[in-house]
């Protein structure tokens, strides 16, 4: 039986399924035929919830021993947007120029295929790993994150699943492969703002309150100052507002209610509890302030709903795990990576409440793009730092 060994193969073969959220598309059925090749044991859960759509998920593991390896990654993608904008279809896979084309290319089948085509080049040299391999792939980490790698990490637990370190696949570098690992992740925390105040016609203002006035000082209250400088090992933290809104269309009514949505990414010197505190804090000093609202005697009216799930920072400090990767990226590409928080969130926030996790794939530049596409070199070297990176792990 031939092994997965080609990772170009392996990652067309996932393209081509269009799993976009939630839809699985067969993606999950051709990384199953790609493990079954490497006596794995597969198993894949389907999770529900009320609200929002079922997502099947796959759990593979190979071998029984223990150290026990986890991989985890995704294989639901972005929408392609505009179709006819692509050079070439977007769940073709067609290779053009030393790069293969398609959604999810890079973020991320693209490192799915290539720790597989590891995974398979280790067994051809070394036969199984002297511990175990686990692969944890959800099909809903571009989507809501509901019932996907959450519900999968709580299943596998409860079924005496334990592992010493995980690898996500996500694509982590800048520039060109070796740049970045990410050994954690800014917290996020999202919420919205609603002004309420009294319509009224705008020729006769002492008779209506205008909540976007409120409201512009709520907002500058959470701009400046600044949270904080940052730390040793994270940027500052950051708001931003993503959405100022009135519903109104008419150019002369007050209009009665406003709101700001807004998302903040946040460093280690914050919890999602002290973050919110400290928001509250500062809307509830703006609001008595009258400095944009003549003649109002009484604090802005408003409220603050937070959306679910925030998440928190997080700093994996796994000195063997962490020196191990950078050590194969070294032997392989010639240069030592930066060890790094930057960037979004991922399922590694969940993950290492479980165990310490890192993240290394391929350059990032073209993810959710139109023509997202991976160099063909790219997904050789990162197979060949996968290899070492498993070789030197249960070395």
């Amino acid at each position: 039986m031939t092994l997965p060994t080609d990772p170009a193969e392996n990652l067309a073969a996932l393209i081509r399924c269009p799993s976009v959220t939630p839809d699985d598309a067969g993606a999950l059925g051709a990384l199953s035929q790609m493990l079954e090749r490497l006596g794995a044991k597969i198993e894949r859960p389907v999770f529900r919830e009320d609200g929002t759509p079922d997502i099947e998920n796959l759990y593979v593991r190979v071998g029984t021993k223990v150290p026990h390896l986890l991989f985890a990654g995704h294989t639901d993608v972005v929408p392609p947007g505009d179709e006819a904008a692509w050079t070439h279809p977007p769940f073709a896979a067609e290779i053009a120029n030393g790069e293969m084309f398609g959604r999810g290319a890079v973020d991320m089948k693209g490192g799915i295929a290539c720790f597989v085509a590891a995974l398979a080049r280790y067994h051809e040299s070394h036969g199984a790993p002297a511990g175990s391999v686990s692969f944890l792939i959800t099909g809903d980490e571009e989507g809501p994150a509901i019932n996907g790698t959450v519900k999968l990490l709580e299943w596998a637990r409860e079924r005496g699943e334990a592992w010493d370190a995980a690898l996500v696949g996500e694509p982590t570098n800048p520039d060109a492969l070796g740049d970045m690992i990410k050994i954690g992740r800014r917290g996020s925390l999202s919420g919205t703002i609603v002004v309420h105040g009294r319509q009224g016609h705008v020729a006769y203002p002492h008779l209506a309150d205008n909540p976007v006035r409120g409201l512009l000082m709520l907002v500058e209250a959470l701009l400046e100052p600044p949270f904080d400088e940052g730390t040793a090992d994270f940027q500052p933290t950051n708001l931003e507002v993503t959405s100022i809104d009135v519903g109104n269309t008419a150019t002369n009514v007050i209009p009665g209610r406003a709101t700001a949505t807004f998302n903040v990414r946040f460093n280690d010197r914050w919890t999602p509890e002290s973050l919110q505190a400290e928001i509250h804090n500062r809307l509830d000093r703006a609001a008595a302030s009258s400095r944009l609202r003549p003649g109002c005697g009484d604090p802005v009216a408003f409220d603050i709903e937070w959306r679910d799930r925030p998440s928190s920072a997080f700093l994996t400090r796994d000195d063997r795990l962490i020196e191990t990767l950078t050590a194969s990226v070294a032997a392989v590409t010639g240069k030592r990576p930066q060890l790094s928080t930057s960037g979004g969130t991922s399922d590694a926030r969940f993950i290492k409440d479980y165990c310490p996790v890192v993240e290394f794939g391929l350059v990032g530049q073209t993810m959710h793009m139109v023509d997202e596409r991976a160099a063909l070199s790219d997904l050789e070297t990162l197979t060949r730092i996968y290899l070492r990176f498993l070789e030197d792990w249960f070395g």
